[in-house]
Protein backbone atom coordinates (compact mmCIF):
# COMPACT_ATOMS: atom_id res chain seq x y z
CA UNK A 1 0.00 0.00 0.00
CA UNK A 2 1.22 3.54 -0.73
CA UNK A 3 0.40 6.94 0.76
CA UNK A 4 -2.44 7.45 -1.73
CA UNK A 5 -4.50 5.62 0.92
CA UNK A 6 -4.21 8.73 3.11
CA UNK A 7 -5.70 10.81 0.29
CA UNK A 8 -8.88 8.75 -0.01
CA UNK A 9 -12.13 10.57 0.82
CA UNK A 10 -12.64 8.65 4.06
CA UNK A 11 -9.21 9.58 5.48
CA UNK A 12 -9.42 13.17 4.25
CA UNK A 13 -12.80 13.56 5.96
CA UNK A 14 -11.30 12.11 9.15
CA UNK A 15 -8.47 14.65 9.00
CA UNK A 16 -10.91 17.53 8.50
CA UNK A 17 -13.04 16.44 11.46
CA UNK A 18 -10.06 15.78 13.73
CA UNK A 19 -8.65 19.26 13.05
CA UNK A 20 -12.02 20.96 13.52
CA UNK A 21 -11.99 22.28 9.98
CA UNK A 22 -15.80 22.45 9.81
CA UNK A 23 -16.23 24.06 13.24
CA UNK A 24 -16.76 27.79 13.61
CA UNK A 25 -14.71 28.14 16.79
CA UNK A 26 -11.01 27.64 17.38
CA UNK A 27 -7.85 29.02 15.86
CA UNK A 28 -7.72 28.69 12.04
CA UNK A 29 -3.90 28.66 11.92
CA UNK A 30 -3.73 25.92 14.55
CA UNK A 31 -6.37 23.90 12.71
CA UNK A 32 -4.34 23.99 9.49
CA UNK A 33 -1.11 23.03 11.30
CA UNK A 34 -2.76 20.16 13.20
CA UNK A 35 -4.34 18.86 10.02
CA UNK A 36 -1.06 18.88 8.09
CA UNK A 37 0.87 17.38 11.00
CA UNK A 38 -1.64 14.58 11.45
CA UNK A 39 -1.66 13.84 7.72
CA UNK A 40 2.16 13.70 7.72
CA UNK A 41 2.09 11.17 10.58
CA UNK A 42 -0.46 9.05 8.74
CA UNK A 43 1.66 9.13 5.58
CA UNK A 44 4.72 8.02 7.56
CA UNK A 45 2.75 5.12 9.04
CA UNK A 46 1.77 3.95 5.57
CA UNK A 47 5.12 4.66 3.86
CA UNK A 48 7.13 2.73 6.46
CA UNK A 49 4.38 0.19 7.28
CA UNK A 50 4.59 1.10 10.97
CA UNK A 51 2.85 -1.51 13.09
CA UNK A 52 0.47 -0.77 15.94
CA UNK A 53 3.10 -1.99 18.43
CA UNK A 54 5.80 0.22 16.92
CA UNK A 55 3.48 3.22 17.03
CA UNK A 56 2.66 2.79 20.71
CA UNK A 57 6.30 2.15 21.59
CA UNK A 58 7.07 5.49 19.96
CA UNK A 59 4.31 7.17 21.98
CA UNK A 60 5.74 5.65 25.17
CA UNK A 61 9.18 6.98 24.26
CA UNK A 62 7.78 10.48 23.76
CA UNK A 63 5.87 10.33 27.05
CA UNK A 64 8.90 9.05 28.98
CA UNK A 65 11.37 11.50 27.39
CA UNK A 66 9.64 14.78 28.22
CA UNK A 67 12.37 15.76 30.71
CA UNK A 68 14.97 15.62 27.92
CA UNK A 69 13.01 17.30 25.15
CA UNK A 70 15.49 20.21 25.27
CA UNK A 71 18.23 17.75 24.25
CA UNK A 72 16.22 15.67 21.80
CA UNK A 73 15.18 18.70 19.72
CA UNK A 74 18.78 19.82 19.00
CA UNK A 75 19.98 16.21 18.77
CA UNK A 76 17.55 15.49 15.94
CA UNK A 77 18.65 18.62 14.08
CA UNK A 78 15.35 20.46 14.49
CA UNK A 79 16.78 23.35 16.51
CA UNK A 80 19.53 23.83 13.93
CA UNK A 81 16.91 23.65 11.19
CA UNK A 82 15.08 26.56 12.84
CA UNK A 83 18.29 28.61 12.60
CA UNK A 84 18.72 27.69 8.94
CA UNK A 85 15.09 28.56 8.25
CA UNK A 86 15.43 31.96 9.93
CA UNK A 87 18.63 32.56 7.93
CA UNK A 88 16.78 31.74 4.71
CA UNK A 89 13.92 34.08 5.59
CA UNK A 90 16.45 36.83 6.33
CA UNK A 91 18.08 36.25 2.95
CA UNK A 92 14.69 36.45 1.19
CA UNK A 93 14.07 39.75 2.99
CA UNK A 94 17.47 41.13 1.97
CA UNK A 95 18.84 40.90 5.50
CA UNK A 96 22.22 39.42 6.25
CA UNK A 97 25.56 39.82 7.92
CA UNK A 98 26.43 39.81 11.56
CA UNK A 99 27.53 37.01 13.84
CA UNK A 100 25.77 33.74 12.97
CA UNK A 101 22.94 32.66 15.18
CA UNK A 102 23.03 29.15 16.57
CA UNK A 103 21.14 26.97 19.03
CA UNK A 104 20.31 28.19 22.52
CA UNK A 105 20.16 24.80 24.23
CA UNK A 106 18.02 24.08 27.31
CA UNK A 107 20.29 25.32 30.12
CA UNK A 108 19.88 29.09 30.32
CA UNK A 109 18.72 30.49 33.68
CA UNK A 110 17.17 33.95 33.90
CA UNK A 111 18.15 36.22 36.78
CA UNK A 112 21.95 36.05 36.64
CA UNK A 113 23.79 38.96 38.31
CA UNK A 114 24.15 42.09 36.17
CA UNK A 115 27.79 43.20 36.30
CA UNK A 116 30.25 45.57 34.65
CA UNK A 117 33.94 45.55 33.80
CA UNK A 118 36.24 42.54 33.40
CA UNK A 119 33.90 40.02 34.95
CA UNK A 120 34.74 36.85 36.85
CA UNK A 121 32.10 34.25 35.98
CA UNK A 122 33.42 31.41 38.14
CA UNK A 123 32.44 31.64 41.79
CA UNK A 124 33.59 28.07 42.49
CA UNK A 125 37.26 27.05 42.52
CA UNK A 126 37.04 24.21 39.93
CA UNK A 127 40.70 23.24 40.26
CA UNK A 128 42.67 21.46 37.57
CA UNK A 129 41.40 23.43 34.60
CA UNK A 130 42.75 26.45 32.76
CA UNK A 131 41.47 29.97 33.24
CA UNK A 132 39.51 31.12 30.22
CA UNK A 133 39.96 34.78 29.31
CA UNK A 134 37.62 36.06 26.61
CA UNK A 135 37.17 39.60 25.32
CA UNK A 136 36.14 41.61 22.29
CA UNK A 137 33.76 44.18 20.89
CA UNK A 138 30.05 44.23 20.14
CA UNK A 139 29.41 46.27 17.00
CA UNK A 140 26.55 47.05 14.66
CA UNK A 141 26.37 46.35 10.92
CA UNK A 142 28.50 49.40 10.07
CA UNK A 143 31.12 48.63 12.68
CA UNK A 144 29.75 51.14 15.18
CA UNK A 145 30.15 50.29 18.90
CA UNK A 146 26.85 49.08 20.32
CA UNK A 147 26.04 51.13 23.39
CA UNK A 148 24.08 49.87 26.39
CA UNK A 149 24.32 46.26 25.27
CA UNK A 150 23.86 43.42 27.74
CA UNK A 151 25.81 40.23 27.12
CA UNK A 152 24.30 37.16 28.77
CA UNK A 153 26.97 34.46 29.09
CA UNK A 154 26.76 30.97 30.56
CA UNK A 155 28.78 27.76 30.34
CA UNK A 156 29.50 24.47 32.08
CA UNK A 157 32.27 23.75 34.57
CA UNK A 158 35.25 21.50 33.93
CA UNK A 159 33.12 18.42 34.61
CA UNK A 160 30.53 19.42 32.03
CA UNK A 161 27.86 20.44 34.56
CA UNK A 162 25.89 23.70 34.56
CA UNK A 163 24.94 25.47 37.77
CA UNK A 164 21.26 25.01 38.67
CA UNK A 165 21.29 21.71 36.71
CA UNK A 166 24.27 20.03 38.42
CA UNK A 167 23.11 16.68 39.89
CA UNK A 168 25.98 16.77 42.40
CA UNK A 169 24.53 19.91 43.97
CA UNK A 170 28.05 21.25 44.46
CA UNK A 171 27.91 24.44 42.41
CA UNK A 172 27.10 27.89 43.76
CA UNK A 173 23.95 29.43 42.23
CA UNK A 174 24.83 31.32 39.04
CA UNK A 175 28.33 29.89 38.91
CA UNK A 176 29.59 30.56 35.35
CA UNK A 177 26.55 32.74 34.61
CA UNK A 178 26.46 36.52 34.33
CA UNK A 179 24.86 39.37 32.44
CA UNK A 180 27.51 41.90 31.46
CA UNK A 181 26.44 45.51 30.94
CA UNK A 182 28.66 47.19 28.34
CA UNK A 183 29.72 50.81 28.17
CA UNK A 184 29.77 53.24 25.26
CA UNK A 185 32.75 51.51 23.66
CA UNK A 186 30.76 48.29 23.25
CA UNK A 187 33.57 46.14 24.65
CA UNK A 188 33.19 43.12 26.91
CA UNK A 189 35.63 41.00 28.89
CA UNK A 190 35.28 38.08 31.25
CA UNK A 191 37.36 35.32 32.77
CA UNK A 192 36.29 31.99 34.19
CA UNK A 193 37.32 28.41 34.68
CA UNK A 194 37.34 26.83 31.23
CA UNK A 195 34.37 24.57 30.53
CA UNK A 196 34.67 21.06 29.19
CA UNK A 197 32.54 19.27 26.66
CA UNK A 198 30.03 16.73 27.87
CA UNK A 199 27.66 14.01 26.75
CA UNK A 200 23.93 13.60 27.13
CA UNK A 201 22.87 11.73 30.30
CA UNK A 202 24.02 8.10 29.91
CA UNK A 203 21.08 5.75 29.56
CA UNK A 204 18.62 8.66 29.23
CA UNK A 205 16.08 9.21 26.50
CA UNK A 206 18.44 11.19 24.27
CA UNK A 207 21.22 8.63 24.69
CA UNK A 208 18.81 5.83 23.80
CA UNK A 209 17.81 7.62 20.61
CA UNK A 210 21.40 8.44 19.62
CA UNK A 211 22.46 4.83 20.12
CA UNK A 212 19.49 3.60 18.07
CA UNK A 213 20.61 5.95 15.28
CA UNK A 214 24.25 4.85 15.55
CA UNK A 215 25.30 8.31 16.71
CA UNK A 216 27.10 9.72 19.75
CA UNK A 217 25.68 12.30 22.16
CA UNK A 218 28.75 14.48 22.73
CA UNK A 219 29.09 18.26 22.66
CA UNK A 220 32.41 20.12 22.38
CA UNK A 221 33.45 22.67 25.00
CA UNK A 222 31.47 25.84 24.32
CA UNK A 223 30.20 29.12 25.73
CA UNK A 224 26.64 30.42 25.26
CA UNK A 225 25.59 34.01 24.60
CA UNK A 226 22.54 36.20 24.32
CA UNK A 227 23.34 39.77 23.29
CA UNK A 228 20.63 42.41 23.52
CA UNK A 229 20.74 46.15 22.89
CA UNK A 230 18.20 48.89 22.08
CA UNK A 231 17.69 49.19 18.33
CA UNK A 232 19.37 45.87 17.52
CA UNK A 233 18.17 42.33 16.97
CA UNK A 234 18.81 40.11 19.98
CA UNK A 235 21.48 37.55 19.07
CA UNK A 236 21.40 33.96 20.29
CA UNK A 237 24.71 32.23 19.65
CA UNK A 238 27.59 30.26 21.12
CA UNK A 239 31.24 29.65 20.38
CA UNK A 240 32.64 26.14 20.25
CA UNK A 241 36.32 25.66 21.06
CA UNK A 242 37.99 24.99 17.72
CA UNK A 243 40.57 22.63 19.23
CA UNK A 244 37.99 20.36 20.89
CA UNK A 245 37.81 16.84 19.36
CA UNK A 246 34.05 17.22 18.85
CA UNK A 247 34.23 20.77 17.42
CA UNK A 248 33.24 19.56 13.96
CA UNK A 249 31.02 16.73 15.19
CA UNK A 250 28.65 18.31 17.69
CA UNK A 251 25.69 16.02 18.30
CA UNK A 252 23.48 19.11 18.71
CA UNK A 253 24.61 20.72 15.41
CA UNK A 254 25.59 23.91 17.25
CA UNK A 255 28.84 24.38 15.31
CA UNK A 256 28.68 27.02 12.58
CA UNK A 257 31.29 28.68 10.41
CA UNK A 258 32.58 31.76 12.17
CA UNK A 259 31.88 30.37 15.64
CA UNK A 260 34.94 28.15 16.09
CA UNK A 261 37.73 30.21 17.68
CA UNK A 262 40.85 28.30 18.70
CA UNK A 263 42.04 29.45 22.13
CA UNK A 264 45.61 30.64 22.55
CA UNK A 265 46.86 28.41 25.34
CA UNK A 266 49.81 29.43 27.49
CA UNK A 267 50.41 27.88 30.87
CA UNK A 268 47.28 28.07 33.00
CA UNK A 269 45.41 30.42 30.64
CA UNK A 270 43.37 29.97 27.48
CA UNK A 271 42.66 33.26 25.69
CA UNK A 272 40.00 33.99 23.08
CA UNK A 273 39.52 37.29 21.28
CA UNK A 274 36.09 37.32 19.66
CA UNK A 275 33.98 40.16 18.27
CA UNK A 276 30.20 40.05 17.86
CA UNK A 277 28.30 41.97 15.19
CA UNK A 278 24.58 42.61 15.64
CA UNK A 279 21.94 43.29 13.02
CA UNK A 280 19.66 46.27 13.39
CA UNK A 281 16.15 45.53 14.56
CA UNK A 282 13.51 45.72 11.85
CA UNK A 283 10.60 45.45 14.28
CA UNK A 284 10.10 45.78 18.01
CA UNK A 285 9.92 42.01 18.32
CA UNK A 286 13.49 41.70 17.03
CA UNK A 287 14.78 43.25 20.27
CA UNK A 288 13.21 40.57 22.47
CA UNK A 289 13.65 36.89 23.14
CA UNK A 290 11.74 33.97 21.71
CA UNK A 291 8.84 32.57 23.73
CA UNK A 292 10.79 29.47 24.72
CA UNK A 293 10.23 28.34 28.32
CA UNK A 294 13.38 29.04 30.34
CA UNK A 295 14.44 28.32 33.89
CA UNK A 296 14.41 31.21 36.34
CA UNK A 297 16.00 31.85 39.71
CA UNK A 298 15.65 34.60 42.27
CA UNK A 299 16.66 37.95 40.86
CA UNK A 300 20.06 39.26 41.91
CA UNK A 301 20.97 42.90 42.69
CA UNK A 302 20.50 45.20 39.70
CA UNK A 303 24.20 45.98 39.26
CA UNK A 304 27.24 44.34 40.70
CA UNK A 305 30.48 46.06 39.69
CA UNK A 306 33.37 43.60 39.29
Amino acid sequence: MDISFVHTPEIQQLLDRAAGMGESGGNPRLKAIVRDLTQSVMELIVEHDISESEFWLAMKYLADSSAEIGLIVPGTGIEHFLDLYMDAKDADAGLGGGTPRTIEGPLYVAGAPLVEGDVNLSVDADEGTQTLSMSGAVTGPDGEPVQDAIVHVWHANSKGWYSHFDPTGEQTPFNNRRRIKLGKDGRYAFHSKQPSGYSVPPGGATDQLMQALGRHGNRPAHVHFFIEAPGYRTLTTQINFGDDPFAADDFAFGTREGLLPVPSRQGDTATIAFDFQLQRAVSEGDEGFSSRTRAEALAEPAVEVA
